[in-house]
């Protein structure tokens, strides 16, 4: 099960990222809920939305298109969505799907 906890670093204040947090499982059973709480975070974002990813232990190819849909809608609010945390088996499959250069990756 995916646990989101939505962290904002000051709210919708310009130049302050929101921090969401994700851990457990991103799957089939999973990816509506996450794209909801996501687009949910997106209204209450500043410029700048980070997903931390350092808790999730699987991410299938359902959480892959959630998150390529949600920074779609992200870019249209003019919201950059980066990823941090990434768990290697992340970057590698994110990196064997060719999106490890869509997403901005943060330290």
């Amino acid at each position: 099960m995916t646990v989101i906890d939505t962290a904002p670093l000051g709210g919708a204040i310009a130049s302050v990222p929101t921090l969401v947090h994700l851990s457990g499982n991103i799957g089939i059973f999973t990816t509506a809920r996450l794209r909801q709480r996501l687009i949910n975070a997106l209204a209450h974002s500043s410029d700048l939305l980070v997903l931390d990813l350092s808790k999730v232990t699987f991410c299938g190819p359902g959480g892959i298109g959630v998150l390529i849909g949600v920074q779609g809608r992200a870019r249209a609010l003019g919201i950059t969505l980066a990823l941090t945390g990434v768990p290697p088996f992340m970057a590698r499959l994110l990196r064997s799907a060719g999106l490890d250069h869509r997403f901005p990756i943060m330290a």
